[in-house]
């Protein structure tokens, strides 16, 4: 299990070779979800900023309630902080288990956490300026799922 936070550049490819890696036998299913910078509405560079020792803490939560919510056998979340532009790697969740339904479930469930609830802070710049962002309408739904009953 691996939660890192930090200014350094993702690579996608290199994370999921070295989660799968480490994987056992019985791990039948690897889902892995990798989120862009997109140049929407003009932008032109975003800052995400943390407080660290909070994030960390946060992110190992959630970590751990996947584990245990869809039984996985590892997961991994590398997310980026700092400046960027469209087009760089902001998050890099990989998740496996014994059967897809829940390495895709848990991939699903960390992204929406990610997205709503996570103490990173989102700052988007474009010719007009700049904007911090709020989590939107349909992240918060999506989110809302996992804590209802079933």
């Amino acid at each position: 299990m691996l939660t890192q936070i930090g200014p350094e550049v993702i690579d996608p490819g290199a994370e999921l070779s070295r989660f799968e890696a480490g994987l056992g036998p019985n791990t039948g299913a690897v889902t892995s979800f990798t989120g862009r910078a997109r140049a929407d509405d003009g932008l032109t560079g975003l800052t995400l900023e943390h407080y660290p020792a909070m994030a960390a803490r946060e992110l190992g939560r959630i970590t751990d309630d996947a584990m245990t919510r869809f039984g996985l056998a590892d997961v991994m979340i590398r997310h980026r902080v700092g400046p960027m532009v469209p087009g760089d790697v902001i998050v890099f969740v990989a998740t496996a288990s014994a059967h897809r339904a829940a390495a895709f479930e848990a991939a699903s469930f960390l992204m929406d956490y990610l997205k709503t609830r996570a103490p990173i802070w989102k700052q988007e710049t474009a010719a007009s300026g700049t904007r911090w962002v709020e989590a939107k309408a349909q992240d918060d739904a999506a989110a809302a799922r996992w804590s209802e009953p079933k």
